[in-house]
């Protein structure tokens, strides 16, 4: 059974939500997303509340209750709030620099790295060595930032690279005289 597909989802003020067949909608002051619904999961819509049951009770429809749940709740908070991640880079040299459509990263290669910008995000450098991306999904957002860390992910022995705000990284010891 599901703890976290038990409670109800809130809809806060501003954020309209329909349902037509199979298609959840919502809308609110930053945009609009829509989710197709597991046909192992049951979304009803109660005033400013929805609720999200497993359509059987089999072990497959269990495992989606939690899922579909979140992924509802994702998709509000999104259109109400928004999501942002926050990267930094560490390193001498490594820098990036947002020009038009395009994210411009210097990390070190021969050559620099052109990442373009989905329609649907933000991308800000305030510094050389922040990245702020900023959207209404959540999903997108998180595949995006996983993309620019993997053109260089932190090294373990001076940990140069690209890491996420906040993130440790284990480092070794190097070379011993």
């Amino acid at each position: 059974m599901s703890r976290i597909g038990k409670n109800p989802v809130i809809i806060p003020q501003g954020v309209t939500v329909t349902r037509e067949g199979d298609v959840l909608s919502a809308k609110g002051k930053l945009g609009a997303l829509e989710l197709v619904i597991n046909p192992l999961t049951e979304v009803t819509i109660e005033g400013d509340q929805i609720h999200v049951n497993p359509a059987n009770e089999k072990k497959r429809a269990n495992m989606m209750w939690g899922t579909a749940k979140k992924l509802i709740e994702n998709m509000i908070q999104g259109v109400h709030e928004g999501f942002k991640v926050e990267l930094e880079i560490q390193g001498v040299g490594y820098r990036a620099a947002v020009q038009g459509q395009d994210l411009t990263l210097t990390l070190g290669f021969s050559h620099e790295v052109v990442y373009p910008i989905p329609d649907s995000l933000t991308i800000k450098c305030a510094k050389p060595t922040e990245i702020l991306i900023e959207g209404i999904d959540r999903q997108l957002i998180g595949q995006v930032a996983s993309e620019i860390r993997a053109y260089r992910p932190p090294e373990p022995y001076k940990g140069k690279g690209v890491r996420y705000k906040g993130e440790h990284i284990n480092r070794k010891e190097g070379k011993k005289k």
